[in-house]
């Protein structure tokens, strides 16, 4: 089925985000899968929500994905995906930075 304009494909996932691969950066000497989780919710008027979830790509075991908080908000998916791709990795290195536990 394809989505209705200004909408996100359908993409399963958990929860009920669409899910978008977005990039892949490199911090620490690891490489990091980045993609954007589209929210849904009716009440805001259609505008397009989303948050970055970044995915190391050597997982290890009880490792889980890091969020930021809801950080893009445009009027469209589409717009939405361009504003997220514009972003250059080293914008996108320090919210992964930002969204990671302290190692303290």
């Amino acid at each position: 089925m394809l989505p209705m304009e200004g909408q996100p494909p359908e993409t399963p996932d958990s929860g009920s985000s669409r899910v978008q691969h977005l990039a892949t950066v490199s911090h620490e000497g690891r490489f990091w899968e980045v993609h954007m989780e589209f929210e849904d919710d009716p009440s805001w008027g259609g505008a397009s929500r989303a948050r970055l979830r970044f995915e190391p790509a050597d997982v290890n075991e009880g490792e889980v994905p890091v969020h930021t908080a809801t950080i893009i908000i445009e009027p469209t998916y589409e717009e939405a995906m361009r504003r997220a791709r514009s972003f250059p990795d080293h914008q996108l290195v320090a919210l992964l930075r930002s969204a990671l536990p302290d190692p303290d």
